[in-house]
């Protein structure tokens, strides 16, 4: 652990490792988290060891400063309002969607004569 890190607050979140044999899972930091580790590397400090003492991969770090600067406008993409509005809209869609054919497949069935007895009576 480097001695520049102790008491920031971080430590509680990294170095938490899989079991062996186990599949890595994508984590979620805590927003609080993102920031202290971005106001790290603002502060000059180099990303790898920032990565190395916090159990953190150095492009999960590089992902955060990138859309950072999505955010602050000082790069083109999406910012993270626009995905969520995005990725919102899209999980509505799809639920529209899945209603739709519902909805088909019930008319397509009270269409059908049904005759529970299997007869075919004109």
């Amino acid at each position: 652990m480097s001695p520049g890190l102790s008491g920031v607050g971080l430590l509680d979140f990294g170095s938490r490792h899989p079991p062996e044999g186990a599949v890595s899972v994508p984590k979620r930091y805590p927003e609080e988290f993102r920031r202290k580790v971005l106001d790290l590397v603002a502060a000059g400090r180099p990303i790898a060891q920032i990565s190395a003492d916090l159990g953190i991969s150095d492009q999960t770090i590089y992902n955060w400063r990138k859309q950072e600067l999505i955010d602050t406008g000082q790069l083109a993409g999406r910012c993270r309002a626009e995905q969520a509005e995005l990725t919102a809209t899209n999980k509505r869609i799809r639920e529209l969607e899945n209603e739709v054919a519902i909805l088909k497949r019930a008319r397509e069935l009270l269409r059908e004569p049904h005759d529970p007895k299997g007869g075919t009576r004109p």
